[in-house]
């Protein structure tokens, strides 16, 4: 069912309203400078078109994982750059919730912006405590969830704040969901999934849901050599795990039974560690030396996947192909992300979920070459994944 977001709402249910806004300011710092802004920026789109319309905007978000109050995790930082950001002042509030806060929400002004204490200096945020999210609601007359990243957790500020309050998605969650259901629901064909990760174990769920709905789902990364076992053959020091041999084997069989490609790397590149600063060599993927360890996807595999994205129409990425961290063993993730990047400029719709392979297009300077770039890790993963995420459930469906 789809959910209603700010567009679906007429002037009267904004203007004057208190709006409050879950945000994803999760940001990394050092000591108290934000070394990224990105997902502050993300969220603008959202303050800003509030703040036009007259709303009294309340900014809600956690950082970190703080225990109890953690002064270093305070959210002043993200209240300094907002207010560079908005080009007004954003007001800081002591809290999240009390009566202090409670009197600075009273006294917000059409336009004016407050953004809340760290919401998870309260363990009752993360327990999804009625009282505290009723605490939060009682501050507003509206809720906006424009925080993909934690709509897969059920918290006080993602999913119980909308026991109290009408509750509609954010300009970024909207486009979160919509892309990628639509991507998942009624994708333009061909369509191709690119799994990568180091665990099979992690990405059992997505394997499962993308078979049968996918035409060609390729398979990268550290999980490929726990495929190779399936199959019988030596992956020498790589990654393996052992418990999971016999889905792999089965996941293998549903893909073959349900008409899906399944692409497993042709060749790998190998060293003795991870760490190493090159490659010992590249090798055809059963013949993997006792002493080696696979890093990376070879030259024939990247080629593999080239011809099997050649005419891709919507394409979900979620995974590097390699150690992508380690600049020795990052060619097979850097391919990927130029093959996507090119079926973008040639009209077909790309996706690029996970904190890994995101992060990845972004060191590559490539993240605005795809048609989405996923703000949420485990968000996205669970939303492949085809599980309702708390977050979003919570919101008024379109009628």
């Amino acid at each position: 069912m789809a959910k209603q977001s700010l567009k679906d709402l007429g002037p009267a249910e904004i203007q004057g309203k208190r709006v409050l806004v879950r945000a994803d300011f999760n940001v990394p710092l050092d000591g108290s400078t934000i070394t990224d802004d990105t997902r502050i920026r993300a969220t603008l789109p959202t303050i800003q078109y509030l703040v036009e319309r007259g709303a009294k905007v309340l900014l809600a978000s956690h950082l970190g994982r703080p225990k109890g109050n953690t002064p270093e995790l305070t959210l002043r930082p993200v209240a300094q750059r907002l207010s560079e950001l908005l080009g007004k002042t954003v007001k800081m509030a002591p809290d999240s919730v009390g009566p202090e806060v409670q009197q600075m929400a009273s006294s917000l002004q059409p336009g004016d912006v407050l953004l809340l204490e760290n919401i998870r200096f309260h363990p009752e945020e993360e327990k999804n405590d009625p009282g505290f999210a009723k605490a939060l609601a009682s501050e507003a007359d509206l809720y906006v969830n424009d925080a993909f990243g934690t709509a897969h957790r059920a918290h006080a500020s993602t999913a119980g704040v909308a026991d109290y309050l009408p509750a509609v998605a954010g300009f970024l969650l909207d486009k979160e969901i919509s892309v990628m259901g639509k991507a998942l629901s009624n994708p333009e064909r061909p369509f191709v999934a690119i799994i990568g990760g180091s665990k099979v174990s992690s990405k059992i769920g997505v394997l499962e849901n993308l078979i049968g709905k996918v035409d060609t789902l390729i398979v990268g990364g550290g999980m490929v050599f726990t495929f190779l076992k399936a199959q019988g053959l030596e992956t020498g020091r790589s990654l393996v795990e052992a418990d999971k041999i016999d889905l792999a084997r089965d996941l293998m069989a549903k893909a073959h039974a349900a008409g899906t490609t399944l692409l497993l790397p042709k060749d790998i590149v190998t060293a003795s560690d991870i760490k190493a600063e090159k490659a010992s060599a590249t090798i055809p993927a059963d013949r993997i030396p006792p002493t080696e360890m696979g890093v990376d996807i070879g030259p024939l595999s990247i080629e593999a996947i080239r011809r099997a994205l050649a005419d891709a129409r919507t394409i979900v990425w979620n995974g590097p192909m390699g150690v992508f961290e380690n600049p020795a063993f990052a060619e097979g993730t850097r391919a990927v992300a130029e093959f996507v990047a090119e079926r973008t400029a040639a009209g077909a719709t790309t996706i690029v979920g996970g904190g890994d392979s995101v992060a990845a297009v972004e060191q590559m300077g490539l993240a605005d070459r795809f048609t989405h770039v996923s703000t949420g890790g485990g968000a996205s993963l669970e939303f492949i994944e085809g599980i309702e995420l708390p977050g979003v459930k919570a919101l008024k469906d379109k009628p």
